[in-house]
């Protein structure tokens, strides 16, 4: 997963606390509708009716965040005559300058806050209540208020229009580069959230991401019913990340593998329903039945104290939090519309109807029953992570963690193989060190992350990877492969394209789509090349499946903060059963008549509903656009098909789709190869 923090979309972004808050008193604008057709007037006249619709919504974006503080009418007035560029090459000077000091301070704080979360995200040893402080701690925290202080932000807000998504897409066909730039230099400023909103949402992000970076499972603890261990004493995995993989990994292994992922799928369920003992988190004191729910200790069992429902309590502290901003955006007073439209750039309503229209299909009720035929045996709940379309599926995991340990023995290593991915990729020796000296690998915590720099010079993009003291293990090089996907998109994105203001991508399933894309290549990266013939058909079941899988989970988050905004005051009990109902009524919806099974809770396991509300979406869809990509990658030149399209920066979702790959984004290319793939291999 990527952090995708940008300091100039702060007050959406930034959005988690973990205490209640004080009630804020709105201090709305004190500029009158009056007041604001005179400016608009005057500007008119002065530079003549070409600048119409530049006045009216600039000085209408300037009074709706002008503040009793920032001045009376008359000051107001005074700041939008004077400060009002109508020059082209004046506008343009402005908008450079601009670009300028927002890169040195929007990179400056990034930087500063990933250097304040070392000892948290890196295994540095443990971590104290200092590091924890200054991991919370927000250093841009105050940085709209100083903005608007100064007049920048005001500066912005009556120079830059601000477009709707809805005039995005009108106006594209029409927009230059230079257009779409000043555009998005117009998103910079649009609400004013109090500082100290944001600064506990950081404290509170911080919160929530420590408690899912150190809740490990001791695999190697866990006995079944004849108290036998299934797994290797020292295996430690991350939920929900390290235990899925685990349980995909054993779909190679024939002798044994069904047993051990039906113990994990039981461990999910105690994780979800919260009765998991607090006592075996992260913890190799005690053996723990996750059937029987039973935890010994030299044999005696001991009495289990059952997790306090922390985890919805994580969700509550994140609701609770963003509810507390929806008053500071009047046009999208809920954060369910500042993700999906002002993030995401695609309506919740347009999300939805992608995903059900997929999840409904009759390709993957078609793609279900063959690998059912593949399996030998009815589907099982835990099957939405079938893992048997990849081409590694058959090498043995003992064999793959064989090689990746060998090679991957720290940080350091995988670092200096960084030119070697990107030439087997297709870049130049010259390209590959350009990323190499803009990559820094580190040795993470918890899973692992990727987080990009967001200033050309004087800082680098980070990935984050889970390397034991033994070295690297596959699992954790498959990651990490999906995490450099998110690196060189994010080198690319900021050093390659060419306006600051369109440095990034459209939203975060376009950098998960690359990071998809790298990731399906881990094996190449590892000189292990597959030439399976069938490898296209594959891999379009492959992407259909997760599809399937993961926008089922995502319907559950969608839906799930449907709820919370109907019930803000439920409780972590209340909230929990709330998370389950909704994951069964998805699960009966969709999943039921495939599997054969009703009221499955399994959607409900995912990490990021805790400590990333509603990005669950982004993978999705970023794995509609990995296939969509992968077509337009069939037959040309890797890198430069990744350089070309990646450059394109961050315009609006459906615009980068066509001119990445001249079709919109949709389910119809992926059903379309996958019936035609689940009828080659049903022969």
């Amino acid at each position: 997963m990527k952090h995708f923090i940008n300091l100039l979309t702060i007050p959406i972004l930034l959005s988690m606390v973990q205490c209640k808050q004080p009630e804020q008193k709105i201090e709305s604008s004190t500029i009158r509708e009056q007041t604001i057709h005179v400016v608009k007037q005057q500007i008119i006249d002065k530079y003549g009716e070409t600048y119409a619709f530049r006045a009216e919504r600039g000085v209408k974006q300037v009074a709706d965040l002008w503040r009793k503080s920032d001045g009376n009418m008359a000051e107001f007035e005074k700041f939008c005559i004077n400060s009002f560029v109508a020059n082209d090459a004046e506008l343009e000077q402005l908008f450079n300058k601009l670009s300028n000091g927002l890169e040195v301070l929007n990179g400056s704080f990034i930087k500063i806050k990933k250097d304040l979360r070392k000892p948290v995200d890196l295994d540095l040893g443990p971590i104290t209540n200092v590091d924890e402080i200054f991991a919370g701690f927000d250093a841009s925290a105050h940085l709209t208020e100083d903005l608007l202080a100064n007049k920048v932000a005001f500066i912005i807000a009556l120079n830059f229009p601000q477009y709707s998504l809805k005039e995005k897409t009108e106006l594209s066909s029409k927009w230059s580069r230079r257009d779409w730039a000043y555009a998005r230099m117009g998103d910079a400023f649009t609400s004013r959230v109090p500082a100290e909103l944001i600064q506990a949402n950081s404290v509170a992000s911080s919160n929530a991401d420590g408690y899912i970076s150190e809740y490990n499972i001791k695999l190697g603890y866990l006995v079944n019913d004849k108290n036998e261990k299934l797994f290797p004493e020292d295996l430690s995995l991350i939920t929900h990340w390290g235990i899925r993989d685990e349980l995909k990994s054993q779909y190679a292994n024939k002798e044994g593998g069904l047993e051990r992922q039906k113990m994990i799928y039981q461990v999910m369920k105690r994780i979800i329903d919260q009765s998991i003992p607090s006592e075996v988190i992260n913890s190799k004191q005690y053996l723990w039945n996750p059937y029987s729910n039973v935890i010994t200790k030299d044999g005696q069992p001991v009495v289990a104290i059952a997790e306090p429902d922390t985890r919805y309590q994580h969700i509550i502290n994140l609701f609770k939090s963003l509810q507390a901003q929806d008053k500071y955006y009047p046009t999208m007073p809920t954060y369910i519309q500042r993700q999906f439209e002002a993030s995401l750039e695609i309506p919740v309503d347009d999300v939805e109807k992608l995903f059900t229209e997929l999840l409904s299909s009759k390709e993957v009720r078609d793609l279900g029953k063959l690998i059912s035929k593949r399996l030998g045996r009815n589907l099982e709940p835990f099957d939405i992570w079938y893992d048997g379309f990849k081409a590694r599926s058959g090498i043995p995991a003992e064999k793959l963690d064989e090689v990746v340990g060998k090679r991957f023995t720290s940080a350091q290593a995988f670092q200096n193989e960084i030119p070697n991915f990107l030439t087997t990729l297709g870049w130049s020796k010259e390209k590959a060190k350009f990323f190499a000296d803009r990559i820094r690998i580190e040795g993470a915590r918890g899973s692992g992350h990727a987080w990009g720099a967001e200033m050309r010079n004087g800082d680098v993009a980070l990935l984050r990877a889970r390397i034991k003291s033994s070295g690297m293990d596959y699992k954790g090089f498959n990651i990490a492969s999906h995490e450099f996907g998110h690196n060189v998109e994010q080198t690319i994105t900021l050093q390659d394209v060419d306006y600051y203001m369109m440095h990034g991508v459209p939203n975060t399933a376009f950098t998960e789509a690359l990071a998809f894309v790298f990731q399906k290549r881990d094996l190449e990266l590892l000189g292990m090349k597959e030439s399976n013939p069938a490898k296209e058909q594959l891999m379009a079941l492959d992407n259909l499946w997760a599809c399937y899988e993961i926008m089922g989970v995502s319907l559950v988050d969608i839906n799930l903060w449907k709820w919370l905004y109907s019930n803000p005051n439920a409780d972590a009990v209340q909230v929990k059963a709330a998370t389950i109902s909704i994951a069964k009524d998805i699960w009966n919806k969709y999943y039921a008549d495939l599997f054969g099974t009703k009221d499955e809770t399994i959607l409900a396991i995912y990490s990021h509903m805790v400590d990333s509300p509603l990005y669950l979406s982004a993978y999705p869809i970023g794995h509609l656009i990995d296939f969509q990509l992968e077509k337009q990658l069939a037959g040309k030149s890797f890198s430069g098909e990744v350089q070309r399209i990646y450059e394109q920066g961050k315009l609006i979702p459906q615009v980068w789709m066509k001119g990445a790959t001249g079709e919109p984004l949709s389910n119809k290319p992926i059903l379309e190869a996958s019936a035609k793939a689940i009828e080659m291999l049903s022969k």
